[in-house]
């Protein structure tokens, strides 16, 4: 009986042996490409295609490629917010920039206004005060015989009526009255019949414009002696 020649139990032990390792070898070549192509699949299901780092992750480790993954997601997040940050700043810089230019604008024209009232103010009373001038040189050009007196008398009148409609009154305290050293400066003190210590005499009349003195009346001051 003729052996066949192609029996596998035949031939030489290493031929079969190295056949086998190839074998092996396949199959273990196989399960890693099956491995690699699993873990680029599970990185492209996470979103994690395109970033070298996720993907040579997922070449070792599933789990930190997905890790990785997220990292990198919530670093483009921080990104974007950041983004979106410094552009609300720069809006809110803008806008802080142009209310402080706003505001200086509006300074000038405050400014501005108050003094064209004030102008305007000082002129209305200058044109009234000039009139109270004209009087008085009127009364001057009168002969030195005539009486100006009356018209001295009513020049002050006109002057008085002027200064009251800007709120200006006399400061002008009556012997007897008590001193008053926010309006009144003491100039000396005298004999008088007035109680001590009270208004002797007005010296000089004082002015004051509503609740400020403008000048303080000067005065002299009873010492009591003359009673």
């Amino acid at each position: 009986m003729t052996e066949d020649a192609s029996d596998p139990t035949d031939g030489d032990p290493a031929d079969a042996e190295r056949e086998q390792s190839a074998t092996d070898a396949s199959a273990t070549g196989a399960e890693a490409t099956d491995s690699e192509a699993e873990a680029a699949s599970n990185a492209s299901a996470n979103g994690q295609t395109g970033d070298p780092l996720v993907a040579r992750a997922a070449e070792y480790d599933e789990e930190l490629a997905e890790d990785v993954a997220a990292l990198r997601g919530r670093a483009d997040e921080l990104e974007a917010e950041l983004a979106e940050a410094d552009e609300e700043n720069e809006e809110l810089e803008n806008r802080l920039k142009r209310t402080q230019a706003d505001f200086q604008n509006y300074k000038k024209r405050a400014k501005k206004r108050q003094d064209q009232i004030r102008a305007t103010a000082t002129e209305d009373f200058v044109e009234r005060v000039v009139t109270v001038r004209d009087n008085l040189v009127r009364a001057l050009d009168q002969d030195e015989e005539a009486d100006i007196r009356p018209g001295i008398e009513s020049t002050l009148e006109e002057f008085d009526r002027i200064l009251a409609s800007e709120d200006v009154g006399t400061i002008d305290p009556d012997p007897g009255e008590a001193v008053d050293p926010t309006r009144h400066e003491v100039m000396m003190r005298v004999d008088s019949d007035q109680p001590e210590g009270t208004v002797a005499d007005v010296y000089q009349a004082g002015y004051e414009m509503g609740e400020k003195v403008i000048r303080a009346a000067q005065v002299t001051v009873s010492t009591g002696d003359g009673q």
